[in-house]
């Protein structure tokens, strides 16, 4: 019998697409080894590229032609994403599949804790997803008068520029606020200081939308009025900045009603301003505080350290299921924000919070002195920022290797450690797991930004 089947013969200058990287660019590789970098294509795709750059062992383009498509290849949802000159820079992945999104970040997650940390997770959590569109309550847009064209853009950077997208819609906005984005431009075209105006910051809480206008030079009374007319029609509070963060004012404060976001789970309600930091999806967020709380598994005999505790959102939540909490961050104004929230989420309750203290301190300078002085916990919440807690687990490490220094201490039973960068967490996984006496017992993506090729992640570590 002949056999008639014939494999496709593709051009020479052909790429095949064999995976996606962190910045959502498509990886090939050419016949003699040279990995090539294809902005624009999917994984399992034929495609050939325009390269602009070349090194010695790699290359980097934009995609040229799709001679094979992907499967999971869909049409953007939003008119500004492309890879065209002027395109938002806002989102990098909108050309696949939602689901395929997940799945390419737990696998980043996954090859960063083997390839940087040498350790494999013994068990694989569920990615944490929610919705696709509509969540970013959280945003900071670029203002920009364009003097020529008489004209005001609002809205993210173009792709690897300084402009501003001419954005007239943004679909990972809230509905309300993708619907502010023309009648802003209209405002600040209307406003007597359009030209000293650079930018607009979004912090949508439960009930109130606030925005956060970065002014260079005092506003006159009539454009103070102008803003006020804005808001009455929106419904949202003006706040004004008039040099750094700690400038920020609200614009109105008769009557106006706080931002606060709800943990409704634990009975916690979370109030913040407009230039703290608070996770970006809120969906999510509630989402991660439990799952990461049920996976710390806290008894009421337990005393737990929250590090890197911000605002309190892990804190506050752990009080309503440990014996005691001590909340630890690098700032001593954001640890009197936690007291004040502490305070606010004490009044009223019918089971009172365990009790709580918070105090600053640097975590990027660790030593097993400090560490010791914060006393022992069963558990441990890690939730560090990009740079993540490499202090923290070398100090670990070195108390496991000489025990002589512990004076009574002992380790957390175990931590789970929420992250927003794969690999300061698998280079800390690796300490961890191969110095400090630990096994990562499961691990899993959290799809706090999709469309971005932005991963969160969360691990657990248990004493071996």
């Amino acid at each position: 019998m002949t056999d008639t089947t014939t494999e496709k013969k593709w051009p020479d200058n052909a790429l095949t697409i064999e995976s996606m990287d962190l910045e959502a660019q498509g990886v090939a590789h050419r016949a003699d080894g040279k990995v090539v970098f294809v902005e624009g294509a999917l994984p399992f795709e034929v495609v050939r590229a325009n390269i602009h750059r070349k090194k010695n062992n790699w290359e980097m383009g934009s995609l040229l032609e799709v001679m094979q498509e992907s499967s999971q290849r869909v049409t953007p949802g939003c008119e500004n994403f492309g890879l065209h000159a002027g395109a938002c820079g806002g989102c990098k992945m909108q050309h696949l599949d939602a689901t395929a999104q997940v799945a390419i970040k737990q696998r980043a997650m996954e090859d960063n804790l083997w390839h940087l940390g040498k350790v494999k997770p013994e068990t694989m959590l569920r990615p944490i997803q929610g919705p696709a569109w509509g969540y970013r309550y959280r945003a900071r847009l670029s203002v920009r008068y364009v003097v020529k064209k008489g004209e005001v853009l609002v809205g993210f950077h173009e792709r690897k520029s300084r402009y501003v997208a001419n954005m007239r819609s943004c679909r990972i906005l809230p509905p309300h606020v993708d619907a502010m984005l023309l009648p802003l431009r209209a405002l600040i075209g209307s406003m007597e200081a359009r030209e000293t105006l650079p930018q607009i910051e979004l912090a949508c809480g439960d009930h109130v939308t606030a925005l956060v206008l970065r002014h260079m030079e005092p506003l006159s009374d009539g454009d103070m009025a102008l803003l006020r007319q804005f808001a009455a029609e929106h419904d949202v509070q003006w706040w004004l900045q008039s040099k750094g963060p700690d400038t920020v004012k609200l614009m109105d404060e008769a009557g106006a009603v706080p931002l606060s976001y709800a943990l409704p789970e634990f009975g916690i309600t979370m109030p913040f301003k407009p230039t703290d930091f608070t996770q970006v999806n809120p969906h999510i967020n509630r989402v991660l505080v439990t799952r990461a709380l049920r996976l710390l598994d806290v008894k009421l005999t337990e005393r737990v350290i929250d590090w890197f505790c911000g605002l309190g959102n892990f804190t506050l939540p752990l009080a309503t299921m440990a014996r005691e909490v001590l909340g630890i961050e690098g700032s001593e104004a954001l640890v009197a924000r936690s007291r004040e929230n502490l305070v606010v989420n004490q009044a009223g309750r019918h089971t009172p919070l365990a009790p709580t203290q918070f105090v600053a301190r640097n975590l990027f300078e660790m030593t097993p002195e400090l560490l010791i002085q914060d006393g022992a916990a069963d558990k441990w919440l890690v939730d560090p920022p990009r740079e993540g807690a490499f202090a923290l687990a070398q100090t670990l490490a070195t108390l496991h290797e000489q025990p002589e220094l512990r004076q009574g201490w002992t380790p957390p039973k175990r931590i789970v450690y929420v992250s927003c960068n794969p690999a300061t967490l698998a280079r800390d996984a690796g300490v961890l797991v191969n110095s400090a006496g630990y096994r990562i017992s499961a691990a899993g993506a959290v799809n706090m930004f999709p469309h971005t090729a932005h991963v969160e992640s969360m691990a657990v570590f248990d004493l071996a």
